[in-house]
């Protein structure tokens, strides 16, 4: 009896639609799954890093400092400082040119601008899959619903008779498709919103370490605020 109201007889007894519906929301939910567990683990991974700013500002120079942000590769926060000092020192270094109109603090300003969307934008990919999941399983699912009702409204009209027995086993399934439309969706509905949530937390941090960086590119030194003093934290460059 299991068997008769399985998802397995749902795939069997199903036409070509019931079948598609059901194929999409089976692959709708391991993409969402598999950029779930993809972006979550970047997440811990770029907390991790966050983790390591203060060991940078207690470096004793700025090639210390950078050894101290690893990961090498796809450490946004270690790429920030590079671009940072690269600017710095393309200033510094570059005789008179149109974009000496932009001073230090502008140019720097807009490096590490660029550093943060670029980071934006890695920690934000595959987010859209989710969101797209989120929105259209629910309704694919639906679809199926109203798809396996409407082929068993017209078996009982062929059998010119309703019962219990006709009609149970072809509603149940066709209702099997709303809720594998939900199963999709809610998962990723809340995997969307943690990650969005995880990366804000880590774009703070970002935004925070690019304060620094800037103030210590322009001035030597970076600024930092206890209680209500302001003090200068120095580190030797590289």
């Amino acid at each position: 009896m299991e068997n008769q109201f399985g998802l397995l007889h749902v795939w069997t007894q199903g036409d070509w639609v019931t079948r598609g519906v059901f194929a999409a929301l089976v692959l709708m939910s391991l993409a969402s799954w598999i950029v779930i567990l993809i972006k979550a683990l970047d997440v811990v991974r770029a907390k991790r890093q966050a983790a390591q700013i203060e060991s940078f500002w207690h470096s004793s120079d700025m090639a210390e400092g950078l050894s101290k942000l690893t990961p090498q590769d796809a450490n946004p926060f270690r790429q920030l400082a590079i671009e940072g000092r690269e600017a710095a020192a393309h200033h510094r270094a570059t005789q008179a040119q149109l974009h000496d109109s932009l001073d230090v603090s502008d140019w720097i300003s807009r490096t590490l601008r660029n550093s943060i969307d670029d980071a934006t934008g890695q920690l934000q990919a595959g987010l859209a899959i989710l969101a797209s999941v989120g929105s259209t399983a629910p309704f694919v699912g639906l679809f199926g619903t109203v798809w396996g009702i409407y082929h068993a409204l017209m078996k009982i009209g062929s059998a010119g008779q309703a019962s219990i027995d006709q009609v149970a086993g072809p509603i149940g399934e066709a209702l099997i498709m709303t809720a594998m439309g939900l199963a999709v969706a809610i998962p990723a509905v809340l995997g969307y919103n943690a990650l969005v949530r995880g990366n804000k937390h880590i774009l703070a941090k970002l935004g925070r370490f690019a304060h620094d960086l800037h103030a210590y590119y322009v001035t030597g030194a970076r600024v930092t605020i206890a209680s209500s003093d302001s003090n200068v934290v120095a580190m030797k460059k590289a």
